[in-house]
């Protein structure tokens, strides 16, 4: 096994939403949003949007889940995204557009400071937007003051590593290959809120009452369903941190790693659905 050494520094790096990792995101947005879908859709039928209610996105992403509820909320309702990365604000207005979707509009901005001129909305909603706030109760403190009283908030976040093969046994792949430094619990992540402990501590905290949080556990396509076990492979190293943390890496350690990457998703590939693997996120619902 060949071993190199990534600073501390270069691993973060590739959480920075507002700019690589959100440009990288849109590149490879088609696996992104075919992988998490699954969850997506647990998401979207909990919340139940109905026609008329306002709602915020959160991290919305490509867009997919922003696209569904300005649908939902149809007619009278709107949809307002909010997100860090100003390329997927950009890709996303387009992409409503093209659609023929008039009732939703994104926002380049920070959770944790952005501000509405024209009044609170009904509801709050995100699918993985929430994890890699910095500080995680002066967002939703900021997040609770632009939803209505009463108004609800719905929320999908990765449960623990252990249940989520789908990245861990990747990246368990990669720190064969590389020296990549401990996570830190809690710490801005996918996982930061693995612990519901503490993510109900943090809610509370920001004045949300009322949590209840399901468990949303099954199967999902890494890289879409039409993946073969060759390109789930090349999905991880170009849109995954970890995958990226590779490319940084002499020829020879890609080489070895890449390879070992697409042996284990040939174990997980079932013809006509892809490569299939093991996840767990928990589903929060929660009142201001």
């Amino acid at each position: 096994m060949t071993e190199t050494a990534l600073p501390q520094d270069d691993a973060l790096k590739f959480e920075d939403w507002a700019g690589e990792m959100g440009a990288r995101w849109l590149a490879n947005l088609r696996g992104f949003e075919s992988t998490i879908a699954p969850v997506g859709e647990a998401l979207l039928a909990r919340a139940a949007y109905c026609p008329g209610e306002r709602v915020l996105d959160i991290g919305f992403g490509g867009g997919a889940t922003s696209l569904a509820i300005a649908q939902a909320v149809n007619p009278g309702g709107e949809v307002i995204g909010i997100d860090i990365s100003a390329d997927l604000v950009t890709a996303t207005t387009h992409r409503a557009a093209l659609a023929g979707i008039t009732n939703a509009r994104f926002i380049c901005a920070d959770a944790a400071m952005v501000t509405l001129d024209d009044g609170p909305c009904d509801r709050l909603f995100s699918r993985f937007g929430s994890m890699f706030f910095q500080d995680p109760v002066g967002a939703f403190t900021n997040l609770r003051s632009l939803i209505r009283h009463s108004g609800r908030i719905d929320l999908a976040v990765w449960g623990p590593p252990l249940q989520n093969p789908w990245m861990l046994e990747g990246m368990a792949v990669a720190r064969r290959h590389v020296d990549m430094p401990a996570p830190i619990p809690r710490a801005p992540g996918p996982f930061a809120f693995e612990d519901v402990d503490y993510l109900r501590e943090v809610l509370a905290a920001s004045g949300f009452e009322q949590l209840d949080i399901s468990v949303a556990q099954g199967l999902l396509p890494v890289g879409g369903p039409s993946a073969t076990a060759e390109d789930a492979q090349a999905f991880v190293c170009n849109a995954l941190a970890f995958g990226q943390i590779l490319q940084d890496c002499p020829e020879a350690v890609q080489a070895a790693a890449t390879s070992e990457l697409t042996k284990l998703y040939a174990k997980h590939f079932r013809p006509g659905e892809g490569v299939m693997m093991g996840y767990t996120a928990w589903l929060v619902s929660a009142v201001a």
